[in-house]
């Protein structure tokens, strides 16, 4: 049996269906039954509770497989009862050997920046850089960088690194038009502007006390914005605060 945590998260999922599955005997043919949970960090804390009954009254003949993205949202009664497995990311040569392997047998015509594209917009999700290739593909054309970063609606490093250069020298009305732009134009969410300024963050030659300084108010930025603030609003506060405070030269 398998669920996605994430559809169908409530108590009455477990009391019902989960439980309603566990609770036969199994044939002669089979040791135990499997249930599969996906993104069972989703669950609320009242269905884990209610799923750790289950798991503890039908151990003799059921087995539970649970995935997650957070492991620190699972109840620390069911991780003790679980054999726990970590996957990190998939490093960016494998990810892109692996796109190059199904553009071949799909017959599409990939660049190697576009590969490059699609291993930086995947940032170690498979599923993302396949995801993307497929969506650059149905483009008609040779998949190159501008397409990927097209379909998957991603800021190049090199204009999130134009925004927040202009922000520290002070240009603020330069780096919010490049915001306004990757907001509007590209159409990013605010929290994937955060996400990439987080990636590039080490990677703009900026001072150390600068970069501290851009990693503090990303912090305070995305806590905003995850409480519901406006996100142009808090990013543009980000580079209002980065402007003001600027250095002078070392």
């Amino acid at each position: 049996m398998e669920l996605n945590a994430s559809d169908q998260r409530g108590i009455d999922v477990v009391r019902d269906q989960i439980k309603n599955f566990a609770r036969f005997e199994m044939g002669s043919d089979y040791s135990y039954r499997i249930i599969f949970l996906d993104e069972a960090d989703a669950l609320t804390s009242e269905a884990q509770s209610a799923l750790r009954r289950t798991m503890e009254q039908f151990s003799n003949n059921t087995r539970f497989i649970l995935s997650c993205n957070y492991s620190s949202q699972i109840i620390d009664p069911i991780q003790s009862r679980c054999a726990v497995f970590r996957f990190s990311p998939l490093g960016d040569e494998a990810v892109a050997a692996q796109v190059r392997k199904i553009a071949d047998e799909e017959g599409l015509e990939v660049t190697d920046g576009g590969v490059d594209a699609l291993v930086y917009a995947a940032d170690g999700d498979m599923r993302r850089a396949i995801n993307a290739l497929q969506a650059a593909a149905t483009t008609g054309g040779v998949v190159d960088e501008d397409a990927v970063f097209m379909v998957t609606s991603t800021a190049r490093p090199e204009e999130i690194a134009e925004m927040v250069l202009a922000a520290v020298e002070g240009e603020f009305e330069k780096a919010r038009a490049e915001l306004d732009r990757l907001l509007t134009d590209v159409g990013m969410a605010g929290g994937d502007v955060i996400d990439q300024l987080h990636r590039s963050a080490w990677d703009l030659d900026l001072p150390d006390r600068t970069t501290v300084r851009l990693l503090e108010q990303m912090g305070e930025a995305d806590y905003r914005i995850t409480e519901g603030a406006s996100e142009q609003v808090q990013l543009e506060a980000l580079l209002a605060a980065l402007a003001l405070n600027r250095e002078g030269p070392d």
